[in-house]
């Protein structure tokens, strides 16, 4: 067994004697056996089980409207811990959570995409601040990570990486899952440790139900050849992300019960969170904000049309749920439920916001700022949750999703965008009472991998290859597990994002709200103009604000505000949402040509921000292609999705450029005739406008240097095409351009690719605060 004081410097290296040896083997004493690490006896298996975008009054365990049986089965064998907070946004929550400490410290303060050279802010986790998955494996288990990542910088996405702070550079053994914020459920882009590959086709398939698949798939073999070693799994669902993807008949089954509106069901909750012994009964519902429009002020058509949006949002929460069912299940049936710490992680924030008052049925068209009418979108109503939308629904559902708190995700001022509802079951070492209890003492997200350290009873290291460590900043929370009246042992916790910003203290709480998510009206207010908030200990949903009555109080939480910020690289304060966007203006490193690059078969996935831009300027693809056997099929290059994009491909020999304008509008050239075997040049050409972002061209198609067509393209794609569904040469991952390939995934046949030049004209254009609002809806 490893001595537990050599635990602390990882890998581990216990050290031997020097003794002479004979030189002959059969004069020699046998040695003791060889070691192999594993943990301290009795560490439990761990899996984190992680949903997105899931606020603290969604779920049935936490008295909302949306059907959780699973998560309500391990809560009435476990714990649920009714004051969990998040950072209130996506990858400065997950790196805190692996870490143990505060997002600022591991240079996580905003998303991966608006990173800056501030401390704070790089999104570059330093060496100092080892991951729990790296702690874990240095001391014998075996990790996985499967799923949502979104952590590791831009820069460092693309096939050169460097890997370092991908999920397999950060201690997991295995990776299957997409690296960005969210990604289309029925077509994922997905990646396999480090590799992209191809993404499924079988009818119906669904990510949330491949993720649970493989963790099932990995724990039994895992056990089969290991069962005396522990594992360490991190299961982060795609979902419940937008796009709001489900099968139809979980969509279904909510038919009708969202009619009655947003208002009410905050009401709804409430009363049955207190029900619960979640809320207290004297507990407040806290005021609709002024931004967020009442149920009632509502017309008909848009009442119609949210309801149904809420219906798909919760059908893919209960689907979910039943995913997680599934891994439950096979703990069970092997015999593992017992010993598993399971953690179920209701939302790495609150409920999002960042559709807006009115929602979307395609987000990339209001990320490229095109807006889409009530009456527009009703009109494919009924195919909310499936793979022809991309489908978000309005700030009010958020807002009631994080019953009974203020605001949503992105506002880390409030508990609606932190607090999230959190479930922890482990019947090894927890004396749960029948029916399950509840912890009300205060944790964070920065507690978890303390918690892991300490139930597993290996020592927080203070080296990890080779680099001092950064003691972690979280608290263990092991203490009250199993001692429901314990003392509270996190006491101060400080929390921002994007200039939001509070700060909890002995019960009280301090904040003050500095921008909404969905408004984007160019520069925000200075710092010192924001308008402080206070609520006490026995204010459960910060609804009654004391600033005024208590303005002493206050002022002194806002200055240990300050020494909290001081200490954890949260200053300086960075709110430029538009000039986040500009790399170099940040220090931000970019990769990849501006201006011209080469590019060949089975290249896929290329993200457009390591591609020279076909945004907002002229731009140009040259194909050399073979044609072996007639009719040659398939793409030849494809950029972006169903939802937004571009794609030149061969239909039965044809040459065809296709455009995709947000799904509204599409642009099509066709050459004449088919191409004849032998070698060809094909070429499309796009003669910008200009005159600003998105604004229309010419396009022409020519064939072996003829003209093959031209059109007019009316409309352009400004800002971004795809979060995930990046550039593929050969085949179009992810859910197509176009439908119109006429082979599977589009993967060309009948010839060969050789190269494809895609070149970027001088002649662009920039919009700041457009492409601020896209990036910041990507979180």
């Amino acid at each position: 067994m490893v001595n537990p004081a050599y635990r602390a410097t990882l890998p581990i290296q216990q050290p031997k004697r020097l003794k002479a040896t004979p030189m002959d083997v059969r004069d020699a004493e046998q040695p003791a056996p060889i070691e192999r690490i594993r943990p301290p006896e009795g560490a439990p298996n761990v899996l984190m089980i992680l949903v997105d975008d899931m606020g603290f009054g969604a779920s049935s365990s936490y008295g909302g409207p949306c059907s959780m049986p699973t998560a309500e089965r391990l809560a009435e064998g476990g714990l649920r811990l009714s004051r969990f907070h998040t950072t209130a946004i996506c990858s400065p929550t997950r790196a805190s959570l692996l870490t143990g400490r505060n997002h600022h410290t591991v240079g996580a303060a905003g998303i991966t995409e608006l990173a800056t050279s501030h401390d704070g802010y790089t999104s570059s986790r330093p060496d100092s601040c080892a991951p729990i998955p790296e702690i874990l494996r240095r001391n014998g288990y075996n990790t996985f990570a499967f799923g949502k990542w979104h952590q590791t910088p831009t820069w460092e996405t693309s096939r050169s990486g460097p890997y370092d702070r991908w999920p397999t550079g950060e201690g997991f053994e295995r990776f299957y899952g997409f690296m960005g914020a969210e990604t289309d459920q029925w077509y994922p882009n997905l990646y396999e440790g480090t590799t992209p590959v191809p993404t499924p086709t079988e009818p119906g398939y669904h990510l949330s139900e491949d993720l649970a698949d493989r963790a099932i798939a990995d724990i039994r073999e895992q056990q089969a050849v290991t069962p005396d070693q522990p594992f360490f799994g991190y299961l982060a669902f795609g979902a419940c992300h937008s796009p709001f993807h489900a099968p139809k008949e979980y969509v279904d089954a909510y038919r009708g019960r969202f009619d009655h509106g947003w208002d009410e069901q905050r009401e709804r909750t409430l009363a049955k969170q207190r029900e619960l012994g979640l809320a207290p009964e004297d507990a407040g519902l806290s005021a609709r904000p002024d931004e967020i429009g009442a149920w009632a002020d509502q017309s008909e058509d848009a009442r119609r049309l949210y309801a149904r949006m809420m219906e798909a949002y919760a059908g893919m929460a209960t689907h979910t749920d039943a995913q997680v069912g599934r891994v439950v299940d096979a703990l069970e049936e092997m015999g593992l439920l017992d010993d598993t710490l399971i953690l179920y992680i209701m939302g790495d924030n609150g409920a999002s916001a960042e559709a807006g008052p009115d929602g979307c049925v395609n987000e990339y068209a209001a990320y490229n700022i095109v807006p889409a009418t009530v009456e527009s979108m009703l009109e494919r109503v009924d195919e909310l949750g499936g793979p022809t939308l991309y489908n978000h629904y309005p700030v009010g559902w958020a807002h009631a999703m994080n019953t009974p708190f203020q605001w949503t995700k992105q506002m880390a001022s409030h508990w609606g965008g932190t607090r999230v509802g959190t479930i922890v079951h482990w019947p090894a070492g927890i004396d749960a009472p029948s029916g399950g209890g509840i912890r009300e003492q205060f944790t964070h997200v920065n507690d978890v991998a303390p918690t892991l350290l300490d139930l597993a009873g290996i020592p927080e290291p203070t080296s990890v290859n080779g680099v001092a460590q950064k003691p972690m900043e979280g608290v263990s929370f092991a203490y009250a597990l199993n001692d429901a009246d314990a003392a509270e042992r996190h006491t101060t916790q400080y929390f921002e994002i994007f200039g939001n910003r509070g700060l909890y203290h002995e019960g009280w709480s301090a904040c003050t709200k500095h921008a909404v998510p969905w408004e984007f009206n160019g520069e925000q207010p200075p710092f010192s103009e924001d308008t402080w908030e206070l609520y006490a200990p026995g204010d459960y949903a910060q609804a009654n604000d004391l600033a005024a009555a208590e303005p002493d109080k206050l002022e002194r939480l806002k200055e240990l505000f300050l020494i909290e910020g001081a200490k954890y690289n949260v200053f300086p304060l960075d709110d430029r949402k538009a000039v986040r966007t500009d790399s170099e203006a940040v220090g931000r490193p970019t990769t990849g040509s501006t201006d011209s690059v080469s590019l060949y078969p089975g290249m896929r996935a290329l993200h457009e921000s390591v591609l020279p831009s076909t945004r907002n300027r002229s731009w140009s693809l040259t194909a050399d292609v073979e044609v072996v056997e007639e009719p040659a099929r398939g793409v030849v290059a494809a950029q972006g999705s169903r939802f937004a994009g571009w794609a030149l491909y061969l239909r039965d020999g044809v040459p065809v450029f296709h455009y995709n304008w947000v799904d509204v509008e599409r642009y099509e050239i066709a050459a004449p005739e088919q191409l004849p075997p032998g070698t060809h040049q094909l070429t499309y050409r796009f003669t910008y406008d200009g005159g600003g972002v998105g604004k229309g061209g010419h396009g022409e198609l020519f064939v072996d240097g003829k003209p093959a067509g031209s059109t007019r393209i009316a409309h352009t794609v400004p800002f971004i095409y795809h979060m995930t569904d990046g550039l593929d040469v050969g085949e179009d991952n992810g859910n197509p351009v176009t439908d119109d390939y006429g082979t599977v995934r589009g993967v060309f046949t009948g010839g060969r690719i050789h190269k494809v030049v895609l070149a970027s004209g001088d002649d662009a254009h920039r919009d700041l605060m457009g492409e601020a609002k896209a990036k910041a809806s990507l979180q």
